[in-house]
């Protein structure tokens, strides 16, 4: 992404903390840690904006633990592979953001769930539940039978990702899962509030 389309990320960012998301994820990896730093910057002065009667919507830094801490994000999502959750706890404690700074790790079996968990993770993505694109190198789908184990067996929200739709989230929601992740469900949604107020129906 070049440094022109940075304004455009951050209204898509906006519209979207204006429909009612609870979160985002920046998750723009081919960004420097400066043009990162000021989306994240930008994205939460905006965000904030929109929080009336509410929660504002938490930004989530992916990967980027020094830019999440630099820049007072809602937190940081790490990879499976990527830095250890008790290291990144490490890491956060000196800040006084640490009191509000959720770290979540994306897993993709129950064991990686239970060790992310255990090491003091705050939230956990679990997927691809679902066939989708963007999520083909993590192998086939899980399904909804390993997503509900992964939520039986830790004590932190898990939320579904990989090919989450309106058809099939309700099937994730009585899975156990507290939320679900997505792109496409989001992003080129023409009423993106109206997808939000959607979930929000099926997660009750």
């Amino acid at each position: 992404m070049t440094s022109d389309l940075l304004p455009a990320l951050v209204r898509k960012m906006e519209a979207l903390a204006s429909a009612g998301v609870d979160w985002i994820q920046l998750r723009e990896k081919d960004l420097s840690a400066k043009d990162l730093a000021t989306v994240a910057r930008e994205s939460m002065r905006r965000t904030d904006a929109h929080s009336e009667g509410r929660a504002a919507t938490r930004i989530l830094v992916n990967d980027r633990l020094d830019v999440a801490l630099a820049e007072r994000a809602g937190g940081v999502h790490l990879g499976e592979t990527g830095l250890p959750v008790a290291q990144a706890k490490q890491l956060v404690e000196p800040h006084a953001s640490g009191k509000d700074f959720l770290i979540g790790v994306s897993c993709h079996s129950l064991e990686a769930a239970q060790s992310a968990a255990d090491d003091g993770a705050g939230y956990l993505f679990f997927g691809p539940v679902f066939a989708t694109p963007s999520k083909a190198a993590f192998g086939v789908p899980q399904g909804l039978g390993p997503l509900g184990e992964v939520c039986r067996s830790v004590a932190i929200p898990v939320l579904a990702i990989g090919g989450v739709t309106l058809e099939n989230a309700a099937a994730c929601f009585a899975a156990g899962a507290s939320g679900i992740a997505a792109i496409r469900l989001f992003q080129d949604a023409p009423d993106p509030a109206g997808v939000i107020s959607a979930l929000r129906q099926l997660a009750r």
